[in-house]
Order: structure tokens, then sequence, then C-alpha cells
């Protein structure tokens, strides 16, 4: 048995938009702690070091089932990751960044053993969820792919700015189906990172503006780096004190390695060996977007 708390030795791992930025630096990460089982599900097939590529646009629903029914066998974690900017239409935004998240983690989580964990990753661009909360579980209680691009047509004032919509339904879905997979020994955090040098940073400053993405980057100190920068202090204690969280939202700090490494899937236990969660915790830790 593994004795580092972060390895992923011997876990089968899914990682959702790994060719570029964020997913990519995870993609690396991950193997690094010892996945040596990791599907990447993505438009375009990463360079990283993946054990399997299954093509998909994850606008369209009936790729992201394909892309469920190609995965076989347990999943010990899914990380979330895939998301576009505000500069595509509307639809495309809310199918990647809201429905395929929710399909894949619902279908995929069936095939999770119990200590599995499910990451997302979300933005600071939705912590104005409170005051859509009404619409979002409106949303939510929409059945159906098809008919959620219907509803999301019918309100196009709320989805003036889709991209902090779909991140706000993020940040509202990782606590209601944080309860549900607790009951099943399963974990569902999703992560904030701040400003970041990838590809889509400058969509993020046509959409947002240079003003807005600008005061981020100053009150985090920095634009967030990927894994090979130096940590800020603290990082790494951070991620290890949300080892046994579920249901959180964090708000990561300056370097994106510590926030990558928190929805890993080590399963904490207490001194009777029970599997030890905690449910609900909302941390904050520096602005992002």
């Amino acid at each position: 048995m593994a004795t580092n708390p972060f390895s992923y030795e011997g876990k089968r791992v899914v990682i959702t938009g790994a060719y570029s930025g964020v997913g990519a630096a995870l993609l690396e990460l991950v193997h690094d702690l010892g996945a040596d089982d990791i599907t990447v599900i993505d438009l375009k097939e990463p360079s990283g070091p993946a054990s399997r590529f299954v093509g998909a646009d994850l606008s369209n629903e009936a790729e992201v089932d394909a892309a469920i029914h190609a995965i076989d066998g347990p999943v010990h974690a899914l990380f979330n990751n895939a998301g576009v900017a505000g500069t595509l239409p509307v639809r495309t935004v809310m199918a990647v960044n809201y429905l395929a998240v929710r399909r894949l983690t619902e279908r995929l989580s069936e095939q999770m053993p119990e200590g599995g964990a499910i990451g997302i990753t979300a933005s600071i661009a939705g912590a104005q969820w409170a005051a859509h909360l009404a619409e979002i579980q409106e949303l939510f209680a929409v059945d159906g792919w098809d008919a959620s691009l219907d509803w999301i047509d019918a309100h196009p004032d709320l989805f003036a700015d889709a991209y902090s919509l779909s991140k706000e339904c993020m940040q509202v879905y990782t606590m209601t189906s944080a309860r549900e997979a607790g009951s099943r020994g399963l974990r569902v955090n999703s992560v904030c990172p701040s400003p970041i040098e990838t590809p889509l940073l400058p969509d993020f400053r046509e959409t947002m503006s240079d003003k807005a993405i600008d005061w981020c980057i100053e009150q985090s100190g920095r634009v967030g780096l990927l894994p090979g920068h130096p940590f800020h202090p603290g990082d790494e204690l951070i991620g290890q004190e949300l080892l046994a969280r579920t249901g959180s939202r964090h708000h990561a700090p300056r370097t994106v390695r510590a926030a990558l490494v928190r929805c890993r899937v080590a399963q904490p236990r207490d001194d009777e060996g029970r599997l030890a969660h905690r449910t609900g915790d909302q941390t904050a830790v520096t602005p992002a977007c």
C-alpha cells in the first residue's frame, strides 16, 4: 500500500481538457504522483503521459455519452477540467461548462468505488451564485440536455455573461452533489484558480475586461503559474488541510499545483479505519479568476 497520502499509485484517473493549459499540467502532475492509468477526454490528443485518449466534443451530448461508454472498469478520480470562455456561443459555453460536467459526474460516479473523488475546475467568476440560486436550481431541475438548452435560450438576460453563470452553476453543483456522493463514500470538490498564463487568458480579457483580470492578478500578487514554478508559502499545507473535505469550493492560491493536488484520490480514515469525510466546507484562500 502506498504510504504517500498524495499518491495515485494503482488508481484509474479520468481527466477532461488535458490538451493544454491547466489540464496539461494536471496530466503531468497526476502521472508524477504515481498514476499509470490515465484517460483523457478532449477534442485534441495531449502530448503528455496519457494512457488513453478519447476524442470528444463536450458540447455535443452524443459525443459526451460515447466518451462515457468508452470508459470501462473502476474510476477512482474524475477531474472535470475542460471548459470554454465566454467568447463562444451561450449554448456551447453552457453545454461544455455545465451539462457535460454534470453528465460525466453522474454517469462516471456509478463506476467509482468508495473513497473516489471528483474535482471540478470552477472560477471566482461564479462568486455571485447566491444571487441567482433560485434560477440555478430551476435549471438543475430541468430534465434532459436539449430541454436544458431550451431553458437557457428562454432566459437570455440571465446568460448575458454565460461564462460566469456557468461557473456559478459549478459552485452550486459542487455543494448539492456532494451530499448524495458522500452517502456513497465519494467526494466532490471544486477549485477556483487565479488568472493563469494559458491559451484561454486572452479570451477572458476580452470578455471580462483587462481591468477585471488585472485586479484579480493584483489581489493575488501575480498571474497564476503552472507546475514547475516555485510554490507560494503555505500552498502545500493548504492542500493537506483540505485532504478529507467534500462539497468545498476552494479559491486556489497563486500557484496551480497545490490546487490541483487537492482533489486527489487519497482515502483518509479515522482511528477505527472508517472513511473520514467532511461535508459542506467553504474555504477561500485568495481572489481568483
